[in-house]
């Protein structure tokens, strides 16, 4: 009975070592799998769809130009502020038909492929919708301070682990999203006390997790935030990002053209 017991204790031990090496193997399979820099980061370097919202309505596209509003907190009593009507001003209503900028966030949500471009201390991410192009240190550096706020505002990375944490503030008072296409009397715009922050990590090898924070002690009681995943898409590397121009002082909003 001893050498039996003894020998069904080695054998379950011998198991548990064995199931442990193949767990380990695999976790170090799927690690080796990411693509990492000199430093051991994760390299971002790509061309990427853009975000895509984990759920979505049937009817709707794949495009995340719009949060989700049941992930926004309460508003403040003046934070119904920033849900304006149309006031068929087409600077207002739509500014990007007089080639301004969409700003961030809503640049990066719209429906256009990014490449992506990162070395050891910067990424930068250049968006094929009107040509945004974000330049992000990755040390995490302190904010600018002598800069005029700005549609993208100023953006400063740091990692945590295998997850690559930006921070951009000193933003312009602009377009949040493109609600105003769903409910044309609520144009949802951001303050300028708005903060963001990405939270960007490999979910697989080929999508990343994009988690996207708002942080507007302006309009919002808490701070809130919704996950995209961005899809890689070594496919499109072939044609790769094409020029978006948009035409100066242009006087067709919509094709409708005036004098």
């Amino acid at each position: 009975m001893q050498v039996t017991y003894t020998f069904s204790i080695r054998s379950g031990l011998i198991g548990f070592i064995f199931s442990a090496l193949l767990c380990f193997s695999a976790g170090a399979q799927e690690s080796s799998e990411i693509v990492r820099n000199a430093a051991g980061k994760p390299d971002f370097s790509g061309i990427y769809q853009w975000p895509v919202q984990l759920e979505h309505d049937e009817d709707g596209g794949s495009s995340a130009t719009i949060f989700d509003r049941k992930y926004f907190p309460p508003l403040l009593e003046d934070g119904e502020d920033f849900l304006e009507p149309r006031t068929g001003d087409p600077r207002h209503d739509e500014p990007r038909n007089f080639c301004m900028p969409s700003g961030f966030p809503s640049g990066i949500l719209s429906a256009y492929a990014m490449r992506w471009q990162q070395s050891e201390g910067y990424l930068i991410m250049i968006h094929e919708f009107q040509a945004m192009t974000r330049i992000i240190p990755l040390d995490g550096r302190a904010h600018r301070d002598y800069i005029e706020p700005s549609f993208y505002g100023d953006p400063v990375g740091h990692w945590e682990g295998d997850t690559l944490i930006i921070e951009t503030t000193n933003f312009k008072r602009w377009v949040l999203d493109d609600y105003f296409y769903t409910d044309t009397n609520e144009y949802r715009m951001h303050s300028d006390a708005l903060t963001t922050i990405e939270r960007i990590k490999w979910k697989s090898t080929d999508a990343l997790s994009y988690e996207l924070t708002i942080q507007d002690p302006k309009i919002f009681t808490k701070t809130w935030s919704q996950e995209f995943e961005i899809q890689s898409k070594p496919e499109w590397d072939s044609a790769g990002i094409v020029e978006y121009v948009c035409q100066e002082n242009n006087r067709c909003p919509g094709g409708i053209c005036q004098n």
